[in-house]
C-alpha cells in the first residue's frame, strides 16, 4: 500500500524544490509536479514528490485521523 501524506511548505528551495512539515519532520521534496508553491500551502507529497496543493482544512482534518489511527494502532 502506498501512501501519500499532507505537508505544509515551510522554505521554497527553488523552481523545483521545497522544505516541508509534516508533524516536526522536516524533509527537502521535488515540487517539479505543482507549479508556483508558496511558505504556508500544503501538499500532498508521495516518496519525495509534491503531487498537488491541499485546502489547510482538509490537511488540518487527514493529519487528525493520522494521529487518531496511530493511537489506536499503539494505544500505549
Amino acid at each position: 500500500m502506498c501512501l501519500a501524506i499532507p505537508a505544509q511548505v515551510i522554505e521554497v528551495v527553488d523552481a523545483e524544490h521545497a522544505v516541508v512539515d509534516t508533524g516536526g519532520v522536516r524533509k527537502l521534496i521535488s515540487t517539479a509536479l505543482v507549479d508556483d508553491l508558496t511558505v504556508g500551502e500544503y501538499v500532498i507529497v508521495h516518496v519525495g514528490y509534491a503531487l498537488n496543493r491541499l485546502d489547510p482544512e482538509e490537511a488540518a482534518e487527514t493529519l487528525r485521523l493520522f494521529t487518531e489511527f496511530a493511537a489506536v494502532a499503539d494505544p500505549a
